[in-house]
């Protein structure tokens, strides 16, 4: 009897297994509708606030759904176009061109490879989280500040930062109130629609609030401006021999720069994110690396946006039970049959429902929660990410990056750059003066203080053995303060 039991166990675990793989399939295509549902609306929005044309927000979503899906790294968050890029890619077609786009998004897929391929990808997570954070909210008020003149249709927008800020006192008056209040009802939906707990698991709060938008729109007959509608195909602007010759340019290579370094740091953040959020493998950071720049060089020769790992539609794609990579595969395959097969339900999307999505996309960039926690614990820390941000906004991008940069740097150097002068006074034989800790130039006035402090009529013993580090300009400073004193001895 014991050989059948054991049998009839053998073939249960089978069934079970059996089953257990049947199911992998339905929990990654329930996963991958509601990451469609979520990407659907943020495509197309960031395509439209980049300056061109709809499909190819659509033509990134399906490339980071079949290309950086399927291959290794990090197996459930979802890439795509990103509001974190949206305001760097604008400048970028407004100075260079459209045209131009292809050229610089392939570029910088291929810079991505190479660091992945070098190694390079685990070293992002060396970028200061205070200058990525600030980052982010530059990004946010930029793309903010902008979007809300697309709320109301305006007929211009100021072209800085500063502008843009400065302009919004105007804006009431430039602006349609219809259009206006579209996007405001936009905003409102996104608030509102998760709260209803049901609903938002029926439909996601981005879907609903444009589906909203549109119909009422178009129920009303409201004169409002919609998204112009090219046609998949038409969208696709394959890198020509003139529009290459760009990468000569030193001013392209710095914007290809700011391309692979935001949408590395934002997709390797992201991925260190999703991965605090389920019980899977975790990510490959050179793989994943390596991932996201094979999908930008895609994207690139198809004239798309550039892509980045998204955390918004990653985080849905976790909690809808995805357990796979197949989820995020699917994803773009909805999105390629979307956009082959209903093109024209883009041209009943409202632009100012498009922008209300953006800026409270963007308004979650702004970490305002947890700035007032960062001042009160790393005072430090919350400067670097303001002045990042005041940066970002004050010039560009890029330049915003480089100062929030330089300043973390310095930053750091301050907090390692220690140093301690003890001073014991030894009666007949003097004082013994030990100094420890690293020296830098940036302590330069403190040590000299303490040493031209000492008496003038005693002999000094200085005691060097502690410093771990003693740089150029302390250590000739010591030697000018040795020589001024006749009585010095030095060990």
């Amino acid at each position: 009897m014991r050989p059948v039991r054991q049998a009839r166990h053998v073939r249960q675990v089978a069934v079970s297994r059996s089953l257990a793989r049947l199911s992998l399939p339905r929990a990654d295509l329930g996963a991958s509708l509601v990451v469609f549902l979520v990407a659907l609306p943020l495509c197309v929005g960031v395509a439209v606030a980049s300056g061109v044309p709809a499909e190819l927000g659509l033509i990134t979503g399906i490339v980071g759904g079949l290309v950086a899906g399927a291959l290794p790294g990090s197996s459930l968050q979802v890439s795509g176009p990103a509001a974190g890029l949206t305001v760097l890619v604008h400048e970028a077609v407004h100075t260079h061109g459209p045209a131009a786009l292809g050229v610089l998004v392939a570029a910088t897929g291929l810079l991505q490879i190479g660091l992945g391929v070098l190694r390079l990808g685990r070293w992002f997570r060396a970028v200061s989280v205070a200058v990525v954070q600030g980052m982010l909210a530059g990004i946010g008020l930029v793309l903010v500040a902008g979007q809300v003149y697309a709320m109301g249709d305006a007929a211009s927008v100021p072209a800085s930062g500063v502008g843009k800020v400065l302009g919004l006192a105007a804006l009431p008056g430039a602006s349609d109130p219809v259009a206006l209040a579209v996007g405001v009802g936009t905003v409102l939906v996104l608030v509102l629609w998760p709260r209803r707990r049901r609903a938002a698991r029926l439909l996601p709060a981005p879907l609903a609030a444009i589906g909203l938008a549109a119909v009422v729109t178009g129920a009303f007959g409201l004169p409002v401006r919609r998204v112009e509608v090219r046609g998949l195909f038409d969208a696709v602007q394959l890198p020509s021999p003139a529009s290459a010759g760009l990468l000569t340019q030193a001013g392209v290579v710095g914007t290809v720069l700011a391309f692979a370094l935001i949408a590395s740091a934002e997709s390797l953040f992201s991925a260190a994110a999703v991965d605090r959020l389920h019980r899977g493998p975790r990510t490959d950071y050179d793989k994943e690396l390596i991932a996201q720049g094979a999908g930008n060089t895609v994207c690139g020769v198809l004239g798309g946006l550039p892509m980045t790992a998204v955390i918004v539609r990653s985080a849905a794609n976790v909690r809808a039970g995805a357990r796979t990579k197949a989820s995020r595969i699917l994803h773009g395959v909805w999105l390629l049959l979307f956009a082959a097969v209903l093109p024209a339900a883009l041209g009943l999307i409202p632009v100012a429902a498009l922008a209300g999505l953006l800026v409270h996309a963007g308004c979650k960039l702004v970490p305002v929660r947890e700035l007032v926690p960062l001042w009160r614990e790393h005072r430090g820390e919350a400067v670097v990410l303001a002045v990042t941000a005041f940066a970002i906004v004050a010039t560009n991008l890029f330049e915003g990056v480089l100062v929030g940069l330089a300043l973390a740097v310095a930053k750091t150097a301050w907090d390692i750059s220690h140093v301690q002068v003890r001073t014991e006074d030894r009666g007949a034989a003097g004082l013994v003066v030990r100094v420890a800790g690293n020296a830098t130039f940036l302590r330069l006035p403190k040590l000299l203080d303490a040493l031209e402090a000492l008496p003038a009529d005693r002999d000094v013993r200085l005691e060097l053995d502690g410093l771990r580090h003693l740089d150029h300009a302390c250590a000739t400073a010591l030697e000018g303060w040795v020589a001024g004193r006749v009585r010095t001895t030095v060990s």
